[in-house]
Protein backbone atom coordinates (compact mmCIF):
# COMPACT_ATOMS: atom_id res chain seq x y z
CA UNK A 1 0.00 0.00 0.00
CA UNK A 2 1.41 3.42 -0.92
CA UNK A 3 2.26 5.89 1.81
CA UNK A 4 0.16 9.00 2.43
CA UNK A 5 0.96 12.26 4.18
CA UNK A 6 -0.52 12.57 7.66
CA UNK A 7 -2.81 15.47 6.76
CA UNK A 8 -4.31 13.43 3.90
CA UNK A 9 -4.77 10.45 6.21
CA UNK A 10 -6.58 12.57 8.79
CA UNK A 11 -8.80 14.13 6.14
CA UNK A 12 -9.68 10.70 4.72
CA UNK A 13 -10.78 9.61 8.20
CA UNK A 14 -13.19 12.53 8.51
CA UNK A 15 -11.33 14.81 10.90
CA UNK A 16 -11.99 17.91 8.81
CA UNK A 17 -10.50 19.95 6.00
CA UNK A 18 -6.82 19.63 5.06
CA UNK A 19 -6.19 23.02 6.68
CA UNK A 20 -7.82 21.96 9.94
CA UNK A 21 -6.02 18.60 9.93
CA UNK A 22 -2.68 20.34 9.47
CA UNK A 23 -3.44 22.59 12.43
CA UNK A 24 -4.27 19.56 14.60
CA UNK A 25 -0.97 17.97 13.70
CA UNK A 26 1.12 21.11 14.22
CA UNK A 27 -0.56 21.68 17.61
CA UNK A 28 0.58 18.24 18.77
CA UNK A 29 -2.93 16.78 18.99
CA UNK A 30 -2.20 13.79 16.74
CA UNK A 31 -0.18 10.65 17.42
CA UNK A 32 0.52 7.77 15.06
CA UNK A 33 0.91 4.31 16.60
CA UNK A 34 1.45 5.99 19.97
CA UNK A 35 4.04 8.58 18.89
CA UNK A 36 3.12 12.26 18.59
CA UNK A 37 3.81 13.64 15.11
CA UNK A 38 3.94 17.40 14.51
CA UNK A 39 4.73 17.44 10.76
CA UNK A 40 1.77 17.11 8.44
CA UNK A 41 4.15 16.17 5.62
CA UNK A 42 5.24 12.97 7.40
CA UNK A 43 4.13 9.92 5.42
CA UNK A 44 2.82 6.60 6.71
CA UNK A 45 1.66 3.27 5.40
CA UNK A 46 -2.01 3.07 6.35
CA UNK A 47 -1.97 -0.70 6.85
CA UNK A 48 -2.41 -1.31 10.58
CA UNK A 49 -2.06 2.39 11.37
CA UNK A 50 -3.68 3.66 14.57
CA UNK A 51 -4.30 7.38 14.96
CA UNK A 52 -4.74 9.07 18.32
CA UNK A 53 -6.60 12.38 18.08
CA UNK A 54 -7.33 14.33 21.26
CA UNK A 55 -6.28 11.24 23.25
CA UNK A 56 -8.83 8.96 21.50
CA UNK A 57 -7.63 6.07 19.36
CA UNK A 58 -8.95 5.66 15.81
CA UNK A 59 -7.61 2.74 13.78
CA UNK A 60 -7.34 3.67 10.10
CA UNK A 61 -10.24 2.35 8.06
CA UNK A 62 -10.48 2.69 4.30
CA UNK A 63 -14.25 2.42 4.70
CA UNK A 64 -16.46 2.26 7.76
CA UNK A 65 -19.30 -0.19 8.30
CA UNK A 66 -21.53 0.69 11.24
CA UNK A 67 -24.56 -0.75 12.99
CA UNK A 68 -26.73 1.71 14.89
CA UNK A 69 -29.56 0.92 17.29
CA UNK A 70 -31.87 3.58 15.94
CA UNK A 71 -34.24 5.17 18.47
CA UNK A 72 -37.65 6.53 17.54
CA UNK A 73 -38.02 10.08 16.21
CA UNK A 74 -34.81 10.18 14.18
CA UNK A 75 -34.80 10.48 10.39
CA UNK A 76 -32.64 8.30 8.14
CA UNK A 77 -31.54 11.24 6.03
CA UNK A 78 -28.48 13.44 5.64
CA UNK A 79 -30.91 16.35 5.30
CA UNK A 80 -33.69 15.69 7.84
CA UNK A 81 -36.80 17.82 7.71
CA UNK A 82 -38.94 17.20 10.82
CA UNK A 83 -36.75 15.26 13.28
CA UNK A 84 -33.03 15.02 14.06
CA UNK A 85 -31.02 12.95 11.61
CA UNK A 86 -29.42 9.66 12.62
CA UNK A 87 -25.98 11.14 11.88
CA UNK A 88 -26.34 13.29 14.99
CA UNK A 89 -25.99 10.06 16.98
CA UNK A 90 -22.50 9.45 15.52
CA UNK A 91 -19.18 11.29 15.93
CA UNK A 92 -18.95 14.35 13.69
CA UNK A 93 -16.18 12.84 11.56
CA UNK A 94 -18.65 10.39 10.04
CA UNK A 95 -20.51 13.32 8.52
CA UNK A 96 -17.24 14.49 6.95
CA UNK A 97 -16.73 10.95 5.62
CA UNK A 98 -20.19 11.12 4.01
CA UNK A 99 -21.46 8.10 5.90
CA UNK A 100 -25.08 7.42 5.03
CA UNK A 101 -27.80 4.94 5.99
CA UNK A 102 -28.11 1.68 4.10
CA UNK A 103 -31.79 1.83 3.25
CA UNK A 104 -34.16 3.57 5.64
CA UNK A 105 -36.27 3.10 8.70
CA UNK A 106 -39.27 5.38 9.27
CA UNK A 107 -38.71 8.09 11.86
CA UNK A 108 -40.88 6.22 14.39
CA UNK A 109 -39.34 2.78 13.70
CA UNK A 110 -36.59 1.52 16.00
CA UNK A 111 -33.89 -1.10 15.60
CA UNK A 112 -30.91 -2.06 13.50
CA UNK A 113 -29.73 0.42 10.90
CA UNK A 114 -26.61 -0.16 8.83
CA UNK A 115 -24.49 2.84 7.80
CA UNK A 116 -21.39 3.17 5.63
CA UNK A 117 -19.31 5.36 3.34
CA UNK A 118 -18.72 2.48 0.91
CA UNK A 119 -20.91 3.16 -2.13
CA UNK A 120 -20.82 -0.36 -3.65
CA UNK A 121 -21.65 -1.87 -0.24
CA UNK A 122 -24.60 0.49 0.22
CA UNK A 123 -25.88 -0.29 -3.28
CA UNK A 124 -25.49 -4.04 -2.83
CA UNK A 125 -27.18 -4.12 0.56
CA UNK A 126 -30.04 -1.94 -0.69
CA UNK A 127 -30.67 -3.98 -3.85
CA UNK A 128 -33.88 -6.05 -3.77
CA UNK A 129 -32.10 -8.62 -5.94
CA UNK A 130 -30.00 -9.75 -2.95
CA UNK A 131 -33.01 -11.10 -1.03
CA UNK A 132 -31.52 -10.30 2.38
CA UNK A 133 -34.10 -11.27 5.04
CA UNK A 134 -34.97 -8.62 7.60
CA UNK A 135 -36.78 -9.46 10.83
CA UNK A 136 -39.32 -7.07 12.33
CA UNK A 137 -41.42 -7.04 15.48
CA UNK A 138 -44.69 -5.27 14.70
CA UNK A 139 -47.19 -4.11 17.31
CA UNK A 140 -50.70 -4.00 15.89
CA UNK A 141 -53.55 -1.67 16.76
CA UNK A 142 -56.10 -4.48 16.65
CA UNK A 143 -55.63 -8.01 18.02
CA UNK A 144 -53.74 -10.43 15.79
CA UNK A 145 -55.89 -13.10 14.17
CA UNK A 146 -55.10 -16.32 12.34
CA UNK A 147 -56.65 -14.73 9.25
CA UNK A 148 -54.21 -11.81 9.45
CA UNK A 149 -51.23 -14.15 9.66
CA UNK A 150 -52.53 -16.21 6.74
CA UNK A 151 -53.09 -13.07 4.68
CA UNK A 152 -49.54 -11.84 5.29
CA UNK A 153 -48.14 -15.22 4.24
CA UNK A 154 -50.37 -15.58 1.18
CA UNK A 155 -49.64 -12.05 -0.05
CA UNK A 156 -51.37 -8.69 0.03
CA UNK A 157 -51.85 -6.36 -2.90
CA UNK A 158 -50.53 -2.82 -2.49
CA UNK A 159 -51.75 -0.04 -4.77
CA UNK A 160 -48.43 0.65 -6.48
CA UNK A 161 -47.17 -2.92 -6.75
CA UNK A 162 -47.77 -5.14 -9.81
CA UNK A 163 -48.06 -8.32 -7.74
CA UNK A 164 -49.02 -9.20 -4.16
CA UNK A 165 -46.22 -9.00 -1.56
CA UNK A 166 -45.69 -11.94 0.78
CA UNK A 167 -43.96 -12.21 4.11
CA UNK A 168 -41.26 -14.89 4.17
CA UNK A 169 -42.44 -15.68 7.69
CA UNK A 170 -45.15 -14.27 9.94
CA UNK A 171 -45.54 -15.58 13.48
CA UNK A 172 -47.82 -14.35 16.24
CA UNK A 173 -45.81 -13.48 19.37
CA UNK A 174 -48.57 -11.90 21.46
CA UNK A 175 -52.12 -10.62 21.30
CA UNK A 176 -50.92 -7.51 19.45
CA UNK A 177 -47.48 -8.65 18.30
CA UNK A 178 -46.17 -10.23 15.11
CA UNK A 179 -42.67 -11.27 14.08
CA UNK A 180 -42.44 -10.67 10.35
CA UNK A 181 -39.61 -11.58 7.98
CA UNK A 182 -39.39 -9.73 4.67
CA UNK A 183 -36.93 -9.74 1.80
CA UNK A 184 -38.24 -7.05 -0.54
CA UNK A 185 -37.64 -3.86 1.46
CA UNK A 186 -40.38 -1.79 -0.20
CA UNK A 187 -41.36 1.67 1.04
CA UNK A 188 -43.25 1.43 4.39
CA UNK A 189 -43.74 -2.23 3.53
CA UNK A 190 -44.68 -3.69 6.92
CA UNK A 191 -47.09 -0.87 7.73
CA UNK A 192 -48.72 -0.95 4.29
CA UNK A 193 -49.04 -4.73 4.27
CA UNK A 194 -50.69 -4.76 7.68
CA UNK A 195 -53.07 -2.00 6.62
CA UNK A 196 -53.94 -3.86 3.42
CA UNK A 197 -54.55 -7.00 5.49
CA UNK A 198 -57.08 -5.18 7.68
CA UNK A 199 -55.02 -4.11 10.68
CA UNK A 200 -52.68 -1.21 11.50
CA UNK A 201 -49.10 -1.02 12.79
CA UNK A 202 -48.74 1.04 15.96
CA UNK A 203 -45.03 0.32 16.56
CA UNK A 204 -42.26 -1.32 14.54
CA UNK A 205 -38.79 -2.61 15.45
CA UNK A 206 -36.13 -4.23 13.22
CA UNK A 207 -34.13 -6.80 15.16
CA UNK A 208 -32.15 -8.58 12.48
CA UNK A 209 -30.65 -8.19 8.99
CA UNK A 210 -29.47 -11.39 7.32
CA UNK A 211 -27.81 -13.42 10.06
CA UNK A 212 -26.78 -10.36 12.10
CA UNK A 213 -28.95 -9.73 15.16
CA UNK A 214 -29.19 -6.55 17.17
CA UNK A 215 -29.02 -8.62 20.36
CA UNK A 216 -25.62 -10.06 19.38
CA UNK A 217 -24.19 -6.54 19.05
CA UNK A 218 -25.11 -5.67 22.64
CA UNK A 219 -26.23 -2.15 21.77
CA UNK A 220 -28.63 0.06 23.69
CA UNK A 221 -30.89 2.56 21.93
CA UNK A 222 -28.81 5.31 20.32
CA UNK A 223 -25.56 3.31 20.51
CA UNK A 224 -23.46 2.23 17.53
CA UNK A 225 -20.50 -0.01 16.75
CA UNK A 226 -18.12 -0.81 13.92
CA UNK A 227 -18.79 -4.10 12.13
CA UNK A 228 -15.91 -6.50 11.57
CA UNK A 229 -15.56 -8.84 8.60
CA UNK A 230 -17.20 -11.78 10.39
CA UNK A 231 -20.25 -9.63 11.15
CA UNK A 232 -20.36 -8.29 7.58
CA UNK A 233 -20.30 -11.87 6.30
CA UNK A 234 -23.55 -12.50 8.21
CA UNK A 235 -25.28 -9.92 5.99
CA UNK A 236 -24.76 -12.08 2.89
CA UNK A 237 -27.79 -14.24 2.04
CA UNK A 238 -27.25 -17.94 2.73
Amino acid sequence: MSKLSLDRILQSQGFGTRKYCRALIEDGDVAVNGETVDSYKATFDTDGLVLTVFDEEWPYREHVYIALYKPANFECSRKPSHHPGVLTLLPEQFTWREVQPVGRLDHDTTGMLLMSDDGPFIHAQSSPKRHVPKVYQATTAEPVTAELVAHMLAGVQLNDEPAPLKAVSCVQRGEHTLEIVLEQGKYHQVKRMLAAAGNHCSALHRSQIGGLTLESLGLEEGEWCFLDQAQLDLLVPA
